[in-house]
């Protein structure tokens, strides 16, 4: 199965040509889609690495996701929403304008003006993109936070933006447990007398100790008006910042502005998601990810798309939570990541195959390569061989999707693992060290070489930084830090972080390359590897492997079928030293693998901050079966 035809839309070579002959003017004719107050007289001012797009328009992204929809769609539910304790709420796009209108006054009321920037620290719940379009509404920065962030990583987070407010809850809930994020953002804010006021929202309606800055959402939103004009803001205004948490070093502080940004999510969500009046969109990202930002809260709202909000954890009660959703809401448009399908994987089809998912149309996977096997086990289990999957690309910085296939624009064959073409307007391509461009099938790094309304409009206060991190590598390229191949179809296959790599003997060795190769045994659910030092070969490659369920085959036995994979998939000098099978790999809340715990495990360092982590408990049991085994590696020896 190299190529599967299936799509959506027609082929639309008339499109890519367009793009393809004046990109400038091709956005330009996107742009139009939108509301704006007053028009734009230039296009686009590219000073690089530095890009405005529609000088001189004005546009509000309240406005647009709210405003626009009033007449005929008010009562059209913007949001159904799944607590993870079972409560459940719908909100329409009458109900969310009203809210929004009513929390942009209370901001007004606490002096917040245009430019001022308030940071959100908020569990799954409707108030999070109420919070975002309120500040939106009156031209503040919002900043969020991703709730399962430490207070130490907060506390430079808002020192680093000088957010006069914060938006916090009394709590969440996280795989049946209680987290206290009112304590957390006390602990954060200790000291940081610019904060001047912490807005707190009853979501668990526990006791909760205020101060004289504190304030309770529901008092402030109890007498407030429900009418504020959206501000004109210039097209490049800041809409957020959202910072990336790198290994180490200061968080990044990624800035998108408004126009370029909306035009992009707009044309985007329409083609890659092929978005119908009637459809019911399900994207199972935390809103504190770029995710969550683009595609649950600004792509969906634009179109007056209706979606199901889910609080909690994929797994949580149990592992057919996400099944039991799409079943009850009739989900049409499935968005989720290639770390949630393989844990789904590894309990095998019966359990999906349990609900009626035919509804589903169309599936879509984000925030990683995703593996050939994982795909088709996506494509048959989840789709019925029915639905065409959105493989996509993109990061915080590029704001919305890059590379993705677009069934709402063109039909073209779907090859498992590949993310498929670049979306119209990009110019992307597979270059070597010297910026030349490589041979087709040939691995090299992914570079944009021509500005993006989505593009980030530089890092908060750092333009220099932002120089250095996304420009200085190639002259007026956009480097993405991603190794890529492009094959003889033009089509873009993502091969992981160019920093994610090995260098064993002198050979440089992808992880995501690893990893790939152990997750297509038909025994294996999920692996990451590292490496430690070694004496001859500089680093050698361990592996942490998780089975599927009821594998009946020892561990030697798998061993020896592992390692003889790797040798014949990717050559001997990719071989691991050592393979340890655990029953889970430390994650991340947004299911990212901390290689980093791994890493650290494997070299005997110290673990270090682990405020991010899902399932703390991995770390004792991958630590003592990683001694375990040290030891009896140690008794042969002698």
């Amino acid at each position: 199965m190299s190529e599967i035809n299936i799509g959506l839309g027609n082929h639309d070579d008339k499109t890519r040509l367009e793009a393809k002959s004046n990109y400038v003017h091709f956005w330009e004719k996107q742009a139009k889609n939108l509301f704006w107050f007053s028009p734009w007289t230039n296009p686009l001012d590219w000073n690089p690495p530095f890009a405005k797009w529609f000088v001189g328009g004005t546009i509000n992204a309240s406005y647009n996701t709210l405003d626009i929809h009033q007449k005929n769609k008010s009562d059209k539910p913007a949001i159904f929403w799944e607590g993870e304790n079972g409560e459940s709420r719908i909100l329409t796009y009458h109900d969310m304008w009203i809210q929004v209108q009513k929390f942009a006054n209370v901001l007004k009321s606490l002096g917040v003006k245009k430019g001022d920037r308030v940071t959100i620290y908020l569990p799954m719940i409707p108030e999070l993109p109420i919070s975002m379009l309120a500040c939106a509404r009156i031209g503040a920065i919002h900043t969020v936070i991703f709730s399962g962030f430490s207070a130490s990583s907060i506390k430079d987070r808002i020192t680093d933006s000088k957010s006069k407010i914060v938006i916090t809850a009394d709590g969440g809930y996280r795989r049946g447990n209680i987290i206290y994020l009112k304590q957390v953002i006390d602990e954060a804010i200790v000291k940081l007398d610019f904060v001047q006021n912490v807005i707190v929202i009853e979501r668990i309606k526990n006791k909760i100790k205020l101060s004289s800055k504190d304030l309770m959402w529901n008092d402030l939103m109890n007498n407030i008006s429900n009418v504020c004009v959206a501000e004109k803001l210039d097209s490049s205004h800041p809409l957020y910042i959202l910072y990336t948490s790198g290994t180490t070093g200061k968080p990044k502080g990624v800035l998108h502005g408004t126009g370029g940004y909306l035009t992009h999510l707009y044309s985007t969500f329409k083609w890659v998601f092929d978005i119908k009046d009637s459809d019911i969109f399900f994207c199972t990202a935390d809103i504190g990810w770029v995710t969550g930002h683009s595609y649950i809260v600004y792509g969906p709202l634009l179109h007056g798309a209706t979606q199901v909000m889910y609080e909690g954890s994929p797994d949580f009660p149990d592992i057919s939570r996400i099944w039991n959703i799409i079943q009850k809401y009739k989900i049409t448009l499935f968005y989720t990541t290639p770390t949630a399908l393989r844990m789904f994987m590894k309990f095998g089809e019966k359990i999906p195959n349990s609900f009626d998912l035919s509804t589903l149309r169309l599936l879509g996977s984000v925030g990683e390569p995703i593996n050939p096997e994982v795909w088709k086990w996506y494509f048959k289990t989840i789709g019925k061989e029915k639905c065409p999957i959105v493989d996509t690309w993109w990061q915080t910085e590029t704001g919305g999707i890059m590379i993705s296939a677009l069934p709402g624009l063109e039909t073209i064959p779907l090859k498992p693992g590949s993310g498929t073409l670049p979306i119209p307007g990009l110019d992307i391509s597979v270059i070597d060290e010297y910026g030349k461009d490589v041979l087709p099938n040939t691995k090299g790094y992914l570079v944009i070489k021509n500005p993006w309304p989505g593009m980030l409009l530089t890092l908060w206060k750092d333009d220099e930084k932002y120089y250095e991190a996304y420009w200085s590598k190639y002259k007026n390229c956009y480097y993405a830090g991603d190794y890529a191949l492009q094959d003889t179809d033009g089509y873009f296959w993502l091969l992981g972080r160019a920093d994610d790599v090995l260098k064993v003997s002198g050979h440089r060795i992808g992880t995501a390359e690893l990893e790939s190769c152990l997750v297509s045994h038909t025994d294996v659910s999920e692996s990451a590897v590292c490496g430690i030092p070694d004496e001859i070969k500089g680093e050698a490659i361990i592996a942490f492997v998780v089975l599927k369920q009821n594998v009946q085959k020892n561990n030697m036995t798998l061993q020896n079928e592992l390692l003889l994979k790797i040798r014949n998939d990717i050559g001997a000098i990719a071989t691991p030293a050592q393979i340890y099978f655990v029953s889970v790999l430390p994650k991340t809340r947004s299911g990212k693998i901390m290689r980093r715990l791994l890493k650290a495990i494997a070299n005997k360092e110290i673990i270090g901050d682990t405020s991010t982590l899902e399932n703390v408990d991995s770390i004792s049991e991958i630590q003592s079966i990683f001694e375990q085994l040290q030891e009896s590696i140690q008794k042969k020896s002698e």
